[in-house]
């Protein structure tokens, strides 16, 4: 299975919901509502990471949910650049969330490439983003707990 992702609504924006999507062999979308993102940073803020590693760890954390399903069957994902320049730390914790169930998924499946405005998954993204279109999953805090964030 070869996928591409994108985002909608940026993480650090808590006043909106965010959507992850993929697109390629399959699509599917998760949503997390803007209430529920204002919950899950301020648990990840009290885990003591500060500034950008907590948009990045839950950035990560997303990712992991829209991928967890299909990861036995995944060849190659490309991630769009939401955070330039910290693609390498994204990997590295969304890597380290995939090794817990999968220990020998190889790392050269995941890439990060710019996935245009024209492409399905920004068109899937967009559209359950404006609410044309319904998320597959709606996450909620508790989602991201447990291996994500200690109580």
């Amino acid at each position: 299975m070869n996928l591409q992702v994108d985002q909608s609504g940026k993480i650090e924006k808590t006043n909106q919901d965010t959507v992850l999507a993929f697109s390629g062999d399959a699509e599917y979308a998760i949503l997390i509502p803007a209430k529920a993102k204002q919950q899950i940073l301020r648990r990840l803020r009290s885990t003591k990471r500060r500034g950008k590693r907590v948009y990045l760890a839950f950035f990560a954390m997303a990712l992991y949910h829209l991928l967890e399903g299909c990861l036995d069957r995944l060849k190659f994902v490309a991630i769009d650049i939401e955070y330039e320049g910290h693609e390498h730390d994204i990997k590295l914790m969304l890597l380290n969330l995939i090794w817990k169930k999968y220990p020998r998924y190889p790392a050269d499946h995941i890439t990060f490439r710019r996935v245009g405005k024209k492409s399905r998954v920004h068109k899937k993204a967009l559209a359950v983003f404006r609410g044309e279109d319904g998320a597959d999953k709606i996450l909620t805090p508790d989602d991201f707990m447990g291996p994500f964030i200690r109580k």
